[in-house]
C-alpha cells in the first residue's frame, strides 16, 4: 500500500477521514462537515499549536472540510488543493456558494457602497464572495454581499467566467508583494504559492508545494525549450519564466516577488541550492 502524504490526507492515530478507512489505521473515522473561511487570510499549520510556522494560507471564502473542532482549533482540509492542517476555529463560518473572485492584488470591503466610509477589512486577490446585489455611488459601481458590505465591482469577476489572462500576466500583478514563507495572498506569498495562485486565477489547478509541482505539474521539458509560462525548479524553489531569458519569482533574496534574469538567478542560487533540478511546462499548448 503506498504511503499517504500527510499534507494531503487527513489521518492521525486517533482520528481520520472516513474516506481513508481501509487505507490507514485510526481509533476513529469521521465524515467531515463543510465550512468556509471567514477571515481575509488565515494560516494553516501542521500542528494544533498556533505559534507553529504555517504550511500555507487559506483566503476569505475558501471552502474546507472540517474533521475536528477542539480547544478553539479546527483540523481541516482545503477543498481547493486538498491541503490538511490546523487553524483557529473562529476563522470558520458556515459554507455558502461564492459567486465572485477578487482579481486585483488587494481591495477593501466597505460597510456600504461608499468609498469614503472606513473599510471593514482588506482582502486579497483570490478571495471569494457571494454577491447578491449591486449599487452605484457617484459613478462608481459596487457589488454587495448579503450583509450589505460593498466591494468595488471592477475588482471582482464571476467565478463562472473564463479567465481572461494568461497566468504569467497574473503572476506579474504580484510584483513587489512581500515574500512570506507559506504565504498565498496579495499581502505576502512564497514561490510555490505564486505559481499556484497565478495558475488558479487563469483557470488551471496546481498543487501547493514546489516538490509537488516539480513531480507532477504539466510536462517535463528541457532547459533549451524554456519559454514564457514555463517553470524552473531548484531544490525547494520554483520560478516562472516571463520570457525566454527572464523569470518572476517570490524569493528570499529580495524578500519580494521580483523579476530576475534566468542566468543571474542560476548563478546566485547555485552556491546554496546547486543547479536547477528540472523544468516543466504547466499549461499544455493549444
Amino acid at each position: 500500500m503506498p504511503m499517504l502524504d500527510r499534507r494531503l490526507a487527513a489521518f492521525r492515530p486517533d482520528l481520520a477521514d472516513i474516506a481513508l478507512k481501509g487505507q490507514v489505521e485510526a481509533t476513529r473515522f469521521v465524515a467531515p462537515e463543510p465550512a468556509m473561511i471567514g477571515r481575509p487570510v488565515v494560516g494553516l499549520r501542521p500542528r494544533p499549536d498556533m505559534t507553529t510556522g504555517i504550511d500555507t494560507e487559506l483566503l476569505l471564502g475558501e471552502g474546507v472540510r472540517v474533521f475536528e473542532r477542539s480547544g478553539g482549533v479546527a483540523w481541516v482540509q482545503a477543498l481547493s488543493d486538498g491541503y490538511v492542517g490546523y487553524l483557529p476555529e473562529e476563522a470558520l463560518i458556515p459554507a455558502v456558494e461564492p459567486t465572485h473572485v477578487v482579481t486585483v492584488p488587494r481591495t477593501f470591503v466597505y460597510p456600504g457602497p461608499e468609498m469614503k466610509l472606513p473599510p471593514r477589512m482588506a482582502i486579497s486577490i483570490g478571495s471569494r464572495l457571494k454577491i447578491s446585489g449591486e449599487a452605484e455611488t457617484r459613478g462608481t459601481r459596487y457589488f454587495l454581499t448579503d450583509d450589505g458590505s460593498a466591494i468595488i465591482a471592477r475588482h471582482l469577476r464571476p467565478i463562472a467566467d473564463p479567465a481572461m489572462e494568461d497566468f504569467v500576466s497574473i503572476a506579474a500583478r504580484f510584483l513587489e508583494t512581500p515574500y512570506l514563507w507559506g504565504g498565498k495572498s496579495g499581502f505576502g506569498i512564497d514561490c510555490s504559492g505564486l505559481v499556484q495562485m497565478s495558475l488558479a486565477l487563469s483557470g488551471h489547478s496546481a498543487p501547493r508545494d514546489s516538490d509537488m509541482q516539480a513531480s507532477g505539474l504539466g510536462a517535463v521539458i528541457t532547459r533549451e525549450e524554456l519559454r514564457r509560462g514555463d517553470l524552473v525548479f531548484w531544490k525547494g524553489h520554483v520560478a516562472i519564466m516571463e520570457d525566454a531569458e527572464t523569470l518572476i519569482h517570490a524569493n528570499g533574496h529580495t524578500m519580494t516577488v521580483a523579476r530576475e534574469p534566468l542566468e543571474d538567478a542560476i548563478q546566485r542560487i547555485g552556491w546554496l541550492y546547486e543547479q536547477p533540478t528540472g523544468y516543466r511546462r504547466p499549461v499544455a499548448e493549444t
